[in-house]
């Protein structure tokens, strides 16, 4: 019984390319995508799509060089282990607490573009209320 509890709580490797593609556009699609990408575009014109492309690249690089790093070496924790292994305990400490730090500033302007576009949808419905109901559609 306890070899069976122990084997099935070893990390596989059960992802697939179709897995990643999902959670990467999940991870992408949001909000605020729409609301900044909309006020970059009208300010700069179609040049903004270019610089969009091109950070669009620099994503894909950049997942596809953390995924090569989670088959080389996996492991149950995040990229900022992969950082630790690397660079030593500061970099995986750093890359940690930014992490942390720039989801929290995230959940802000999420709430708030999400605002925004209810309230375009529903006038008479305040901003803290559609805030709030963007925050627990968001996180139940």
């Amino acid at each position: 019984m306890a070899a069976t509890q122990e084997s099935s709580e070893q990390l596989q490797k059960g992802l697939r390319q179709r897995h990643m593609t999902m959670i990467s556009l999940g991870g992408v699609i949001g909000a605020g995508l729409f609301v900044g990408s909309g006020a970059v575009i009208n300010q700069t014109g179609p040049a903004a799509v270019l610089s969009y492309l091109i950070a669009g690249i620099l994503v894909v690089l950049v997942m596809r060089m953390l995924g090569e790093m989670a088959v080389a070496n996996p492991s149950t924790g995040s990229f900022a282990d992969y950082a630790r292994l690397s660079l030593g305990n500061w970099a995986g400490f750093t890359t940690g607490w930014l992490y942390w730090w720039f989801w929290v500033i995230v959940l802000a302007v999420e709430a708030v573009a999400g605002a925004e576009i209810i309230q375009r949808c529903r006038i008479s419905a305040p901003a803290t209320a559609s805030i709030a109901s963007t925050i627990a559609q968001k996180y139940q």
